[in-house]
């Protein structure tokens, strides 16, 4: 499970940059470039992968020292 929340949180991270980057429209070319709404949505999906992964992390040293 430890992995697994790692692996959501990284790529919840990769997409909330990329959402990010389009919604600012530094990223061109989809329906999300300027749209104000990916400028907020991102930022908020890659807090919740920075939270995911280091849950993850942290299990994985609980589950070492069990």
């Amino acid at each position: 499970m430890k992995s697994g929340l790692i692996v959501l949180g990284v790529v919840l991270v990769l997409m909330g940059t990329v959402f990010t980057f389009q919604g600012l429209g530094y990223l061109a070319g989809s329906a999300m470039t300027g749209v104000t709404l990916w400028a907020v949505v991102g930022p908020i999906l890659a807090v919740v992968g920075v939270v995911l992964i280091v849950q993850g992390v942290r299990a994985g040293r609980s589950g070492k020292h069990s």
